[in-house]
């Protein structure tokens, strides 16, 4: 199951050994930190790591269910944008690389990465990989599919990382090189998330989903079903185990769960706390929890009224429940926030900054400066986002005590991303773990960023992250990414009150899966080393 383990070659010689002689534990994993095994330091969890005593079977069918179902839903890796996508997507294609449970980045399609400098990568491709249609991989293959998120036409979820890569060049069929604008460490991370999966040069249809994955597309209806058949020349030796995934989106809550608890479903997404106790009560079932970064936010547009109004921005940050919310509503599987995207367990987790605590005196202080005591605002949730619709109507009973008349509006799901998501001038969002933190200010944060919630801009947060990606000396990084949480804590117009744990369940007649910190269900990779117990 976990048979690619050489390190890439970005690793230093004295790396290579702390990793090759160091056990799988807590300690080991900070020596590894402290080696600079991943150069932003952006590992999310330090998760506790469990093996199966049981020889995996071959064979058979399984159904999986996802929170995420809309006509949008895509083949296109360039067009992922939720985990229905990211899972869907990693089932039909592969990456020059991919994240291990440490969110280390190991060798994939790339049989290896090298650079000297972190600009210039040389890239030799794994021999004999074919995909889907028979098309032996080539080095343009993979230029095709990176240098097509440069293109805005595409409208690439991941143009902005793409607009780092200035140029390619294939030196053989089997061998390339990137060439970034400046030095990027983290490339070899950035180049195993979903939206870099490689696709067969020149394809501009993907509903056929032709790829190098685990998987062969044998059917796909966007907004209700995927299926996916076993792919008999997977470039990995004996993987995956089942010979069928079918892949469905789900997005009430209460009918996952019914679901799985019926048999239908053998494994889903997304639980909440009460789903946890009703499945461990049961006995039948596993929970996969998983410290994962991920986050649901309040989302307040500072580029039009009332967010840009700073004084209402800052009173509706002292308004935020966040012990409440951890306490209650997520019952303890989460961890407060500071309303700055880094967990506080995160290696480069800023402590100077202090805690933003519910303050109703300071809420009506702010309130008063922007002239808004009293005012009406209306605060738009939606179910299947964490805690959205009990965070509003938390919020709404503390602002009336600070003066503030909130009305909370409740839309379905069914097109919340479409028609609300970013739109509303105050509504909710929710953001899945990057595996670094250039890939999470750089898609959510930065000016120019493709997903930026609040239409924050900050040319002095945008001048850090290109700063922090070619700094190679820890200390000096972890205080850029100390400023750039400053930042946001002080000035931007997300509000995150809590972290949330990643809760996943499958029947236990399901082997081989775990918690990882890249994401829900195995980092959106459960289908290739899931396999049925006979």
């Amino acid at each position: 199951m976990r048979k690619f383990h050489k390190k890439l070659a970005v690793a230093t010689p004295a790396l290579t050994s702390v990793i090759n002689d160091m056990a799988i534990s807590r300690r080991g994993m900070m020596k590894l930190l402290t080696a600079g095994a991943v150069m932003s330091s952006g590992l999310i969890a330090f998760p506790d790591l469990s093996f199966a005593a049981e020889t995996p079977v071959a064979g058979g069918k399984i159904r999986a269910a996802v929170a995420n179902a809309s006509a949008t839903d895509t083949l296109d890796p360039a067009k992922g944008s939720n985990s229905g996508d990211y899972c869907r997507q990693f089932m039909f294609y592969s990456g020059l690389t991919e994240l291990d449970s440490k969110l280390i980045p190991q060798p994939a399609l790339a049989q290896s990465m090298t650079s000297s400098d972190g600009i210039l990568w040389h890239i030799t491709l794994r021999p004999g990989v074919t995909f889907h249609n028979g098309k032996t991989l080539s080095a343009q293959d993979v230029i095709y599919s990176l240098s097509r998120h440069k293109d805005p036409a595409v409208a690439s979820a991941v143009i902005t990382l793409a607009s780092q890569m200035k140029s390619f060049n294939a030196l053989s069929p089997a061998e390339l090189t990137i060439t970034l604008e400046q030095a990027n460490y983290d490339l070899p991370a950035i180049l195993a998330t979903s939206g870099f999966l490689i696709v067969p040069d020149g394809t501009k249809d993907f509903s056929q989903g032709i790829g190098t994955g685990p998987f062969v597309l044998k059917s796909f209806t966007p907004g209700l079903s995927t299926i996916g058949v076993k792919n008999k020349h997977y470039w990995k030796s004996g993987l995956p185990y089942l010979d069928e995934v079918e892949l469905i989106g789900v997005t009430d809550p209460a009918a996952r769960v019914n679901a799985l608890m019926s048999g239908d479903l053998h494994i889903v997404a997304t639980l909440t706390a009460s789903d946890v106790k009703r499945l461990k009560q049961s006995g039948q079932f596993g929970i996969m929890e998983s410290k994962s970064g991920m986050y649901s936010d309040l989302i307040i547009r500072t580029d039009r009224q009332p967010g840009s109004n700073p004084d209402f921005v800052l009173a509706m940050k002292y308004m935020q429940p966040r012990e409440m919310l951890v306490k209650t509503v997520l019952q303890g599987y989460g961890d407060i926030a500071n309303d700055t995207p880094v967990p506080p367990w995160h290696p480069m987790f800023n402590h100077a900054i202090p805690q933003r605590l519910l303050d109703i005196d300071k809420a009506k202080y702010h309130l008063k400066k922007a002239n808004m005591a009293g005012a009406k605002i209306e605060v738009i949730t939606t179910p299947n986002i964490e805690g959205a619709v009990e965070g509003g109507q938390l919020l709404q009973q503390i602002a009336h005590s600070a003066g503030l008349n909130v009305q909370v509006r409740r839309v379905p799901y069914d097109g919340y991303w479409s028609t609300h998501w970013t739109k509303d001038p105050v509504g909710y969002g929710s953001i899945n773990p990057r595996p670094t933190l250039d890939m999470l200010f750089s898609q959510f944060y930065r000016s120019d960023a493709p997903w930026n919630e609040s239409g924050w801009k900050n040319a002095q947060f945008d001048q850090l992250v290109s700063a922090a990606r070619a700094e190679q000396d820890q200390a000096k990084r972890k205080q850029m990414y100390g400023d750039m949480q400053q930042l946001i804590h002080d000035h931007c117009g997300t509000l995150i009150p809590a972290f949330i744990s990643t809760l996943d369940g499958h029947s236990n007649k399901l082997k081989g899966v775990e918690a990882w910190p890249s994401g829900m269900m195995m980092g959106y990779r459960f289908h290739e080393f899931a396999w049925l117990a006979s």
